[in-house]
C-alpha cells in the first residue's frame, strides 16, 4: 500500500509508458485542480477535477497532466481485494462524501503517525485504510468495525474545527455529516478521552482566545462570546477562566501593547 501527497506550482506532463504495479489499484483525489491520466493511444482516458476522486487499476499509464496548482493525494491499495468490487474502468465521485471525508483524514492521520508506529499499529492502520476504502466502493460505512473509531473522531473534528462558530455545531449534526448514529460517534470520541461536546467547547475557547489577543475592552467580550456560541457572557468567562486560569477581561488587557 501507499500514500502519496501530490503538489504542483506549475502544469506537468509526462508522456513515458509507466508500467504500474499488478498488485495495486490506484484511488486519485484531486482537492486542487486537476489530473488527466490515461493507458496507452490515448486509451482510456480520464480527467479528475478539483473534488472529485477515481479508483482504478492502470496496468500502464502512457500520459499524466496536471493543470497549475494541482493538489491531490494517491492511495496504492491491494488489487485483490478492490478490484472484485468494480467494473474495469473503475469508479468516480466526489470527495466530499461521508466516506470519502473519513477515508482522506485517516490517511492524513497514518501519514503524520506512521514514523511512531509499533508494527502491529501498522497493521491497524492498514486495516482501517482497507475497510473505509471500501467504505467508498459501497457507499457505506461499516460503523461497527472497530478500527474505524480513531477515523471517525479524526473526521468530525476536522467537520468541527471549520463549523465552530455554526450554532448548528453539535454530535448529532457531525453524525448526520459523516452518516453514522450518535451513539458511535460518542463511542469513537470516548476512545480519545474527551467527549465531542468537550472538544468542541475546547476548541471555540482555543479561537476565542485567540480573537481576545486583538481585541481591548470589556465591551468586546460579549461579542466574542457570543461569536463563538457561548450561551452568555457569564457562561463564557466561567469557562475560559477554567481552561486559561484568567478571566477574558483579564487575558485581553494583558495582551495590550504597553504604553508609552
Amino acid at each position: 500500500m501507499a500514500i502519496i501527497d501530490v503538489h504542483s506550482r506549475s502544469a506537468v506532463r509526462t508522456t513515458a509508458l509507466t508500467h504500474c504495479p499488478e498488485h495495486h489499484v490506484h484511488m486519485l483525489a484531486v482537492q486542487r485542480g486537476s489530473w488527466t491520466v490515461s493507458g496507452p493511444h490515448d486509451r482510456d482516458k480520464s480527467t479528475v477535477s478539483v473534488g472529485r476522486f477515481i479508483l482504478r487499476h492502470f496496468r500502464h499509464l502512457a500520459l499524466a497532466e496536471t493543470a497549475p496548482h494541482t493538489t491531490a493525494k494517491v492511495l496504492g491499495l491491494p488489487s485483490e481485494t478492490f478490484t472484485p468490487l468494480f467494473r474495469k474502468r473503475g469508479i468516480a465521485g466526489a470527495t466530499n462524501t461521508a466516506e470519502m471525508r473519513l477515508l482522506l483524514a485517516h490517511a492524513n492521520m497514518v501519514q503524520a503517525t506512521m514514523a511512531d508506529l509499533h508494527p502491529v499499529g501498522v497493521h491497524a492502520a492498514r486495516g482501517t485504510l482497507v475497510e473505509l476504502a471500501i467504505a467508498v466502493v459501497l457507499g457505506r460505512v461499516d460503523d461497527s468495525e472497530p478500527l474505524l473509531g480513531p477515523a471517525l473522531a479524526q473526521a468530525a473534528k476536522g467537520i468541527a474545527n471549520s463549523r465552530l462558530a455554526d450554532p448548528e455545531l453539535s454530535p448529532a449534526m457531525l453524525a448526520r455529516e459523516l452518516k453514522i448514529s450518535v451513539r458511535t460517534l460518542q463511542r469513537a470520541f470516548a476512545a480519545t478521552g474527551e467527549s465531542v461536546n468537550t472538544y468542541v467547547r475546547h476548541r471555540r475557547l482555543d479561537e476565542a482566545r485567540r480573537a481576545l489577543s486583538t481585541l481591548s475592552g470589556h465591551s468586546r467580550v460579549s461579542e466574542v462570546a457570543a461569536h463563538w456560541q457561548f450561551a452568555d457572557s457569564s457562561h463564557f468567562t466561567r469557562e475560559f477562566k477554567k481552561r486559561f486560569g484568567r478571566t477574558p477581561t483579564d487575558y485581553a488587557r494583558s495582551t495590550e501593547p504597553a504604553e508609552h
